[in-house]
């Protein structure tokens, strides 16, 4: 960092820590990106992770490219994640199944990170305005 790499690359440094360490050093990764325009590049086997800080995901399988394109769109093929010994996040799952369970409710099926979850069930609940 103190040379002022114009690309970072991180692999699985979340590996290992616990909840707090990973959100700290992801979030220094996060700063990195914003406050001096260096590119991350996240290596990491966690989908909540992948959610929650990528903007553009690269799902590599046996050295090639599987998939590209934003967590969201990513997320959409489940079932060919799954088949490569990946995965969503355990919240979109959830998610999933109550937007089948209670239609009524309007839940939203792209929601892949605890933050977005808690602004729309506060928003359902009349707790947080748009």
């Amino acid at each position: 960092i103190v040379m002022n790499p114009q690309i970072l690359v991180l692999d699985e440094p979340a590996a290992g820590l616990d909840p707090l360490g990973r959100d700290e050093i992801l979030d220094f990764a996060v700063k990195l990106r914003k406050e001096y325009g260096i590119t991350i590049i996240l290596v990491s086997h966690s989908m909540e992770d992948v959610a929650k800080y990528a903007n553009k995901v690269i799902v590599m399988n046996e050295g090639k490219v599987e998939m590209i394109g934003s967590p969201g769109k990513v997320f959409e093929d489940e079932d060919r994640l799954r088949k490569i010994g990946l995965g969503v996040p355990q919240i979109a799952t959830l998610f999933k199944k109550l937007s089948v369970a209670y239609p009524q409710y309007n839940i939203d099926r792209e929601i892949f990170t605890v933050e977005e979850a808690t602004r729309f069930l506060l928003r359902l609940l009349g707790g947080e305005n748009k």
